[in-house]
């Protein structure tokens, strides 16, 4: 069917420009203006301006000044914090007055000191920080607040220091150091994965008399300053190895005269009823499972603590202090004190 030409009748004037025309019913928008110049019509395409998305686009692709120095800004808070998340891989920190304070006296190496004015001067820490500085520590007067920027907002007390990471001693160096000592008691901490145990029981250790820890390097945690927290300073006075193989060590230690004893719920004697005598190694079980049965194969001696409530466990630190109290209590029984010991009159025979 061959096309008809449609016939589009032109009005001219101004008065037409820019008007709708109507062709059979069908709406059609004029989309060029004409202009005159003398006796010449001459046509103008109406340009559409193309700037709009071009603009949109280059705010997209290059940052305004504003967002330009709000990552400016960013970056520059993220560096005040980066050496605090450095610490924990490069070094450790310790916070609180107890914790650090036992690192000056001790003479543990430190890096940085952050403290406040007031707490330099005090009298506990003013030489010990002068003699840190003069072993290369760095020391920083800072406000609380930058203290709780470093911290995490933790309980600082108003002084932290960043300190080299913990030094392990040798198994064998420790058994030649525990073997000084008459009848020595050993712990060895088998999976205890919680911080803040491990913490508590190198404090309870410690603090009652025993030589040293053993702890596995897997599936178990490291001395952190989380451990070097709850530990109150224990760890400057308290030496700990970290082995490879924990039974392999167990092995070692038998070897060097120690008894093995477990701690463990079932099949086992009461703490109470055991004759502890000699060089010992108390192995305290993580905090869910206990003693692996691997572990108690390599124990001498399995031993519990009685419980006579609802509650069937104790916490592996709780559990730890009790069994180094039962330990020592039994020791000290057989102890003679003759300072002790009332004195009783001669008479003489008449």
């Amino acid at each position: 069917m061959a096309h008809k030409t449609k016939k589009i009748i032109k009005t001219s004037g101004e008065t037409n420009r820019g008007q709708t025309l109507k062709l059979k019913g069908k709406r059609v928008v004029s989309k060029t203006l004409r202009t005159f110049k003398g006796n010449h019509e001459e046509p103008i395409k109406k340009q559409t301006p193309a700037k709009e998305p071009i603009k949109k686009q280059a705010l997209d692709s290059e940052p305004t000044k504003r967002q330009t120095q709000d990552r400016e800004l960013t970056r520059r808070q993220t560096q005040d914090r980066e050496p605090t998340r450095r610490q924990t891989q490069d070094s450790d920190l310790i916070y609180g007055r107890h914790p650090v304070l036992s690192a000056l006296e001790s003479q543990r190496r430190l890096n940085r000191i952050w403290i406040t004015p007031r707490l330099r001067y005090d009298s506990r820490f003013h030489s010990l920080i002068l003699q840190a500085k003069e072993n290369g520590a760095i020391v920083d007067e800072v406000d609380p607040k930058r203290l709780d920027q470093i911290t995490e907002q933790a309980n600082h007390q108003g002084v932290a220091a960043q300190i080299a990471p913990y030094d392990y001693i040798d198994l064998h160096e420790l058994i030649e150091q525990a073997k000084a000592v008459t009848d020595p008691v050993i712990v060895a901490a088998d999976g205890i994965t919680d911080p803040h145990n491990l913490g508590a029981i190198i404090r309870t250790a410690e603090a009652i008399g025993a030589q040293g820890l053993v702890i596995p390097q897997r599936r178990a945690t490291g001395i952190t300053s989380t451990v070097m927290k709850v530990a109150a300073g224990a760890l400057e006075n308290f030496p700990v190895a970290r082995v490879v193989n924990l039974h392999r060590a167990l092995e070692e230690l038998k070897a060097a005269g120690f008894w093995i004893y477990g701690t463990a719920a079932n099949v086992s004697e009461p703490i109470h009823t055991v004759d502890f005598s000699g060089a010992i190694v108390l192995v305290v079980g993580s905090e869910g499972e206990g003693l692996s049965m691997l572990t108690q194969r390599y124990c001498d001696v399995l031993v519990s603590i009685p419980l006579q409530g609802k509650t069937p466990s104790l916490n592996a630190s709780v559990a730890a202090g009790m069994a180094l109290y039962e330990i020592y209590r039994k020791r000290w029984i057989n102890t003679l004190h003759f300072d002790k010991l009332q004195r009783t009159p001669w008479k003489k025979e008449e």
